[in-house]
């Protein structure tokens, strides 16, 4: 046992086991410092659970960096919990780990999630741009309005405006991997976007119109060319 705890690094009530590994939190960390622990750090090790959090009752900051949580993880009440840090894991569905939070984390003041695809940004997808990260922290702010800090910015009174109006609405499309058969069809029905300038999107208007959009086609459901005239070309 006193090998295994000269692992820990340990400063007044904050506890740090960094780099170890291990794919759950040992059960001699709840034992030996859960009582007493107000921060805890267990980044960089092959995290895919946080059941043991359960023996830490007055935690208020947890630091989970570089491990293996997904969109399985689930906390314990954390009442004083009012830091936490989940860059770098493998969390993809960003409003179930929002509605945990908000049910485990009512204290919850400062949440990142960069490297995860949960969070759109430019670092995990180069098809994301600041847009799709703003509307991602407007989603959050609706859905945990006690935060004050997002990432790696403060949380502005506009973006709290902005949210509590239409920040239900902001919600990020899923990954594609992760979506059901005829699920995607249905989020891009949703989407208010269209690449189609303005004067093709009247039916009864049918002249040909050039512009630049912004669509990818991928050809799954052409027809070919069999329906375009010589008069036409």
């Amino acid at each position: 046992m006193a090998h295994i705890e000269s692992l820990v690094a340990m400063n007044g009530t904050q506890v740090s086991y960094i780099g170890h590994d291990c794919t759950e939190i040992p059960e001699f960390l709840g034992e030996r410092f859960g009582h007493f622990a107000r921060r805890l750090d267990l980044s960089f090790n092959q995290l895919r659970s946080l059941a043991g959090l359960k023996a830490f009752t007055e935690l208020e900051e947890l630091v989970v960096d570089n491990n293996l949580l997904g969109n399985d993880l689930r906390l314990p009440r954390l009442p004083n919990l009012h830091t936490m840090t989940l860059n770098k894991n493998q969390l993809t569905d960003i409003e179930a780990l929002l509605e945990h939070l908000a049910e485990e984390t009512p204290a919850l003041e400062y949440l990142s999630l960069l490297g995860n695809e949960a969070c759109p940004n430019e670092l995990v997808s180069l098809d994301k741009d600041e847009d799709d990260y703003q509307r991602y922290r407007y989603f959050v702010l609706h859905k945990l309005p006690t935060l004050r800090f997002l990432d790696s910015r403060k949380v502005t009174k506009g973006e709290v405006d902005e949210a509590e109006a239409r920040g239900a609405f902001m919600k990020v499309v899923k990954p594609k991997s992760d979506m059901a058969p005829g699920e995607l069809g249905a989020e891009t029905t949703a989407m208010p976007y269209t690449p189609l300038p303005r004067g093709s999107r009247d039916g009864k208007n049918h002249k040909g119109v050039f512009a630049k959009c912004r669509y990818v086609y991928y050809g799954k459901h052409s027809e070919g060319n069999r329906f375009i005239r010589n008069d036409q070309l």
